[in-house]
């Protein structure tokens, strides 16, 4: 029994050792060495020359679309922007795939039966990767449409901001406050976009009960006139479209002006600093808070005294 024991130690000791000494052969090769620096250097060359071509083929892309906004007939600014950062994404995404697939040949891995095996595989992933597939086809779809591009104002859901990046998967908006909101392409069921049309600013105007509200009406429709040509933005003078209502202190009139897309905030705030500087200048006072004291003792006072005359 201890002879079979001791003879079994012993043949694995001999296998150890025999394994050891052909690892130790192994790496002091030559041959060993030499191969795996060729595979090292043919490996560090193909990740070298796909950065170099993705690099040459964004600067070409770029450089087409710098002549074709030259042409006669021209795509939208928005459009041109998210054909471009498309494309660019596409092209890196094909040669860094091709890249992948040169540096498995360089270390002896069939290819060809790789991507045989990824096609079966494909179809298996496909039926649990739904989202996936129909997050691709939407963002598709939302290019292809022209539904919106980068740098289009937006709301989708709850987010309202700058369109930052269309992908064929996610979309990442950003609102005015910094934050970044990404969306798959699939959840987006909705869309307002703000930049396609031309905006409208919109001023309410309060006006005290004490003032002639014809006269005000005049001045303000004098001061829209003479507005026309003064800001670039304003698409079509601004219009006094009357009184909207009458409130508790005030009669609040209405003033609109077309604007070029986006910029009705701004054209809004410049509408009412001048008028209310153009009121102010002709005397036309903008109602303000009062408050009136009421002395019950003073009322009675003034009730007995009436009483006794």
């Amino acid at each position: 029994m201890e002879n079979q024991q001791n003879e079994q130690v012993e043949e694995s000791l001999s296998a150890i050792g025999q394994m050891w000494e052909s690892m130790v052969a192994y790496l002091t090769n030559e041959e060993t060495w030499i191969s795996f620096s060729l595979v090292s250097l043919k490996i560090i060359f193909i990740i070298l020359v796909a950065g170099i071509v993705v690099r040459i083929a964004k600067k070409v892309i770029q450089k087409v679309f710098t002549v074709r906004s030259r042409a006669p007939m021209q795509l939208s600014e928005r459009r041109e922007a998210t054909l471009l950062k498309l494309l660019q994404n596409v092209v890196a995404y094909v040669v860094y795939f091709v890249a992948i697939l040169a540096i498995l040949s360089a270390v002896d891995i069939d290819v060809r039966g790789l991507i045989a095996g990824a096609g079966i595989l494909g179809l298996a992933v496909g039926f649990g990767a739904q989202n996936l597939v129909r997050d691709i086809i939407t963002g598709f779809f939302i290019i292809f449409e022209d539904q919106f591009s980068v740098g289009d104002y937006v709301r989708i859901g709850q987010a309202e901001g700058h369109v930052e990046e269309i992908g064929l998967r996610t979309t990442k908006v950003k609102s005015w406050t910094g934050e970044l909101h990404i969306f798959p392409n699939g959840n987006i069921t909705e869309v307002t976009n703000f930049s396609i049309h031309n905006s409208v600013a919109v001023v309410d105007i309060s006006i005290a009960y004490e003032e002639d509200i014809e006269r005000a009406q005049d001045e303000i429709r004098k001061f829209c006139d003479s507005l026309e040509g003064k800001y670039e933005e304003i698409v079509m003078k601004p219009e006094l479209l009357g009184v909207q209502t009458l409130g508790a202190s005030e009669v609040v009139m209405r003033v609109i002006a077309e604007t070029q897309p986006m910029k009705h905030w701004y054209i809004a705030r410049e509408l009412r600093r001048e008028i209310k500087q153009h009121l102010d200048g002709l005397g036309i006072e903008i109602p303000f808070p009062r408050m009136v004291m009421y002395s019950r003792e003073e009322a009675g006072k003034q009730l007995n005294k009436k009483s006794t005359e």
